[in-house]
């Protein structure tokens, strides 16, 4: 993981977007404080993964969801799923 002012990532922004594919992750700082993270998604799924884990909305769900579970209005996985045998 590198770390990078915001001004010398401008400079050289594609250099920082090469290090973020060959060596991970650059955290983008301003005044020495964190304000962002370049990241280079493996493939189509983990940028998917990225993006809803920072989308408020599917957050929201997620969180709808779970207080849902804890008030005991969930189903189990056996439900949810059924055995393979009942589905033929």
């Amino acid at each position: 993981m590198k770390v990078a002012s915001v001004a010398d990532v401008k400079a050289k922004l594609s250099a920082y977007l090469q290090e973020a594919e060959d060596g991970g992750p650059v955290v983008v700082t301003r005044n020495g404080k964190a304000v962002a993270v370049i990241v280079a998604p493996a493939d189509d799924d983990d940028l998917e993964g990225i993006l809803l884990s920072r989308s408020p909305r599917f957050r929201q769900l997620l969180d709808k969801s779970r207080a849902s579970i804890a008030h005991g209005k969930g189903i189990t996985h056996e439900a949810l799923w059924g055995s393979p045998a009942k589905a033929r």
